[in-house]
């Protein structure tokens, strides 16, 4: 039944249910359960429908989330999808992992004024699965088939975003990945309880069925050369991502697990695959003491794995306080649940082996902010103190791998932090044809960003194509 807008004074903020701590730790499956489509419809309504949607500035993608709110109250669940696809080329995925905290839902007018967020996150994950379910979701058939060819590097949310736009349009569409499957960190970085697997598997079959074909193991510089690349194609897209962990730069720190080996290790188990590391206890953190440190999303994962995995105990060290930390403070709360401790404003000094292993610590305070704004943590004199660990993850973030040493292309700019030198409009790098987008451009980032560059490096290198080609019949006239 219809429901009326503008419902967030009557009708309170409801989320999904959520198992139990002591249920989901058990396993990896997602720990929020469906939304009825009664009470999404009433979430929905609970949209104030505001003349500025800060819900929709505050979306890397722009999503027209007002006018799906509203759909979706009204019942009018089918169009509500459609308008929410054609803006995003994976909202069930966005719906999961999205930190909507800090984004649609944190810009919010109503959470501002104290009546908590419409659970926009919720309701879109609810009406793509609804898609996905009653058949909604559109089979990609081109208009036309074009000859024109275009090489994507990266299977991640970048590489798949542009490939469903380009081959859309009808171009061939090549993904080439060293992974053995579709999805990059949606598949190798993500856990299930966030992102179930099938979930981006379905995504993938569709591209698949779609004509989009997938060359996997694959690596660029080492398989197949990457002038070799750009001759087989007329553009291509570099959509790497980034996979270099930050070093932790401790004493004694080379026995420390770097994060995204520990989570494709546990995905990897999780899929069926044998992992002689996990085997061997070197990526398993049962029965062991974990320490994780680092406080962002890929912390909060490597935490929340652990405890899975049957940890003895997990405790994460965050140089800066809770309210400063780069994670979803909705991770954190969940981690909580699940018997994590949090040491705020503590960093490592050195790590320690032998009988009493672990990390030797100091207290931090914020002091001046920096360049940025943001405070500066600063050791507190005398504070020292031990965290006991026999599994210490370093989840500190992720740096660019040098590409022109890698694919032997010297002549492909990049920035002096690494990443791939691309104009922020046109995703062009100073390689005629060649485009770049995601992670690989803006550094490690967020999955919806991905997803936006993706497409709009996509509509960039159409338009290349497309000039080149005009170009071409005025020359021959």
């Amino acid at each position: 039944m219809a429901e009326r807008m503008q419902k967030f004074v009557s009708v309170g903020q409801k989320w999904p249910e959520k198992r139990a701590a002591a249920d989901r730790a058990d396993d990896f499956h997602e720990i929020y359960r469906e939304f009825i489509a009664e009470k999404a419809n009433e979430q929905a309504s609970r949209c104030a429908q505001c003349g500025v949607p800060f819900c929709q500035t505050h979306c890397p993608l722009q999503n027209n989330i007002p006018d799906w709110l509203r759909m979706t109250a009204e019942g009018r669940l089918e169009e509500a999808y459609q308008l929410s696809a054609s803006t995003n080329s994976m909202p069930e995925i966005c719906g999961r992992i999205c930190p909507q905290d800090r984004l649609c839902e944190g810009g919010c007018v109503i959470e501002q004024s104290t009546h908590g967020a419409v659970t926009i996150g919720a309701v879109e994950k609810y009406l793509t699965d609804t898609a996905w379910e009653k058949g909604w979701v559109a089979a990609i058939k081109p208009r036309r088939e074009r000859e024109e060819s275009v090489g994507i590097i990266g299977a991640g949310p970048a590489g798949l975003a542009a490939a469903e736009r380009l081959r859309l349009r009808g171009y061939q569409v090549t993904v080439y990945d060293r992974h053995d499957r579709v999805g990059g960190l949606l598949i190798y970085g993500i856990p299930g309880f966030k992102l179930e697997k099938d979930i981006v598997e379905r995504r993938t079959q569709r591209l698949i069925e779609g004509g989009v074909k997938f060359v996997l193991n694959c690596n660029v510089g080492e398989t197949i050369s990457f002038d070799d690349l750009r001759t087989q194609h007329d553009s291509v897209l570099i959509a790497t991502g980034v996979y270099k962990a930050k070093p932790l730069n401790a004493p004694n720190d080379q026995s420390v697990v770097k994060a995204l080996d520990y989570l494709i290790a546990s995905n990897r188990v999780g899929l069926g695959d044998e992992v002689a590391e996990f085997t061997s206890g070197a990526l398993n953190a049962a029965g062991k003491r974990v320490v994780v440190i680092g406080g962002g999303d890929t912390a909060m994962d490597c935490v929340r794995t652990a405890v899975r995995q049957g940890a003895k105990s997990v405790t994460c060290l965050y140089r800066r306080d809770r309210a400063n930390m780069p994670g979803s403070q909705r991770e954190v709360k969940n981690a909580e649940e699940e018997g994590v401790v949090f040491e705020w404003l503590a960093a490592p000094k050195a790590v320690r082996a032998g009988k009493k292993p672990g990390v030797a610590a100091v207290r931090m305070r914020l002091g001046a902010p920096d360049a940025s704004g943001r405070q500066s943590p600063e050791e507190v004199p005398g504070s020292e103190f031990d965290v006991v660990g026999d599994l210490i993850i370093a989840a500190l973030g992720f740096d660019p791998e040098d590409l022109p040493e890698a694919w032997d292309a010297l002549d492909l700019k990049t920035t002096r932090w690494g990443t791939i030198s691309a104009n922020p409009l046109t995703y062009a790098t100073n390689l005629p044809g060649v485009y770049a987008a995601g992670d690989i451009v803006r550094g490690a980032s967020l999955v919806v960003w991905a997803i936006k560059e993706g497409r709009e490096a996509a509509d960039a290198i159409h338009a290349y194509i497309q000039d080149r080609a005009q170009a071409a019949r005025v020359a021959a006239e």
